[in-house]
């Protein structure tokens, strides 16, 4: 798959099928849109294209930029990768993008750069400034300038079920589960492993305490989760803890995994966990032999769990 910072950048002969969206989660519903431009594509002979952004619009359009995704921009592009697609376009969105006519982004950006002869797109599609135009916009700008529009029904979208906005209430929820389940693969976080209080040595469960590599990313709930993490090539098991720490008097939120049947030193090193399962709700313990007690019941579920999971 060829990536691309801008649509200026990409130069191709050849027609494409392209199709538009964020596509934060890339989730199963994403996946069997993307499935069908790749089908698309081979069955006329053109190259597979999706045109994506980058910040998200509400980071540039609200005065609230305080949304939180379900993917880095690198997971969201690693996730892309693996649908069979020929070309990802990530334009960078700004405010004077956002300003483009429904017009100009058809010339000038879809036949013009991208040198569309196909559209796949839902039946709800909004584009151009201030979203002002819709499918049958496109269909009249497709008689214009020669490339067909493919619409993904109503039917066929409820029939899948699934939004970001889905999957995103389900991780506030703690409910894994079913986020999981709706993107079709565990969610995870990714970042580097630095040094925090090392509280859990003292009680004998030293942890990995995971900075994360992007702020937007959205956290789940706060509360301790069944994960896994490839180490050295290796699939190690942990627990995770997501919260304040208050029984020993935190403020500030951390991400602290606690990995079973493993000693290494891992600081400074990059780290992506996948979440399994929830176990509980974040609590305040009375004393630190109520927490380590806590934590060996924690174990103790996550130990279970994972002789039916693996």
């Amino acid at each position: 798959m060829n990536i691309y910072s801008s649509a200026s950048k990409y130069h191709n002969p050849r027609g494409s099928v392209v199709t538009i969206g964020t596509f934060d989660g890339v989730h199963i519903g994403h996946k069997a849109l993307l499935n069908r431009l790749v089908k698309t594509a081979k069955k006329e002979d053109l190259d597979a294209v999706v045109l994506t952004f980058f910040p998200h619009p509400r980071m540039v359009l609200q005065t609230d930029a305080s949304i939180q995704l379900i993917n880095t921009i690198d997971e969201r592009i690693d996730l892309i990768s693996k649908t069979g697609l020929d070309h990802l376009i990530i334009h960078p969105f700004t405010k004077a993008f956002s300003r483009l006519t429904a017009l100009e982004f058809v010339r000038d950006i879809l036949v013009h750069k991208l040198n569309i002869k196909k559209i796949v797109i839902g039946y709800d599609h909004r584009f151009g400034r201030n979203r002002n135009a819709d499918i049958e916009d496109l269909r009249a700008f497709g008689l214009t300038y020669g490339f067909e529009v493919e619409e993904i029904s109503a039917q066929e979208l409820d029939d899948v079920a699934v939004s970001s906005t889905k999957v995103r209430n389900a991780l506030k929820e703690g409910d894994i589960q079913t986020a999981n389940t709706y993107l079709g693969y565990p969610f995870m976080l990714s970042g580097t492993v630095v040094r925090g209080k090392e509280i859990g040595r003292t009680i004998q469960y030293p942890t990995a305490n995971l900075a994360l590599s992007e702020d937007y990313k959205l956290i789940p709930k706060e509360g301790v989760y069944v994960v896994k993490a490839t180490i050295d090539s290796k699939i190690i098991y942990g627990l995770t803890s997501i919260g304040t720490n208050p029984t020993v008097g935190g403020t500030l939120k951390t991400i602290e995994t606690y990995f079973l049947n493993f000693s290494s030193d891992l600081y400074e090193k990059k780290l992506q966990i996948e979440f399994l399962t929830h176990i509980r709700d974040g609590e305040t313990f009375k004393s630190m032999d109520a927490l380590k007690k806590a934590i060996q019941s924690d174990e103790d579920f996550a130990r279970n769990f994972l002789k039916n999971h693996e």
